[in-house]
């Protein structure tokens, strides 16, 4: 395949983010990198685990937490992982402005669920007086759910910027690696957050 081939965003073939070398490359090392965070995201686990009984007389997780905004969140961060999958759909059949649209839905559906999570911490931190210093149980849960904030903001910055920077250029086998990794960073966020919604959450309240 000529590298004219390669740039041409008329000749799409039905993997396009595997199409080039670089392009399999990229997907490769993704994967490598994915092994590196599940092996962090495990660390901070397996320390929530351990310290979740340490509250320092504070509020313990029956006490603190409260369903109803959490199950919100996931719907929003589980809602953005099936647009984002639309998204990808519209690539795998070279239409760029539906993948665009529903990469935007993404967007803004991340925003949302960061929202709560800003809201949620604040009514913990004035209200409830649980901080990351109040107890070994405030540092491990900040740490975790704030780490796995801070991935969001990274997805969506990295969604957003891929979005402008390739506005004009529209979708070819160079960038469509770029949006497919991308993507699947996402549903690893969203995957995340479904065991933060159960170790967490949901074992906490139960």
């Amino acid at each position: 395949m000529s590298d004219e081939h390669t740039l041409n965003p008329e000749i799409m073939p039905e993997e396009p983010e595997k199409a080039t070398l670089e392009g399999r490359n990229k997907f490769l090392g993704f994967w490598f990198f994915l092994g590196g965070e599940t092996v962090l995201f495990a660390s901070l686990f397996g320390t929530y685990l351990a310290l979740k009984g340490s509250n320092n007389g504070g509020p313990t997780a029956d006490e603190l937490f409260g369903l109803e905004l959490v199950f919100i969140m996931t719907m929003l961060l589980l809602t953005s992982s099936l647009t984002s999958v639309y998204a990808i759909y519209h690539m795998k059949n070279n239409d760029f402005k539906k993948m665009q649209l529903w990469l935007g839905i993404t967007v803004i559906l991340g925003l949302a669920f960061l929202g709560c999570e800003l809201y949620e911490f604040t009514e913990y931190i004035l209200h409830e007086d649980f901080t990351f210093r109040s107890s070994a149980f405030g540092s491990a849960f900040y740490t975790l759910v704030g780490f796995h904030g801070g991935h969001v903001l990274f997805g969506l910055l990295w969604i957003v910027t891929l979005m402008a920077r390739n506005a004009k250029r529209g979708l070819n086998l160079y960038n469509a690696p770029k949006f497919y990794v991308a993507s699947l960073y996402w549903h690893f966020i969203d995957v995340v957050w479904v065991f933060i919604f159960t170790v967490v959450y949901l074992m906490g309240v139960i």
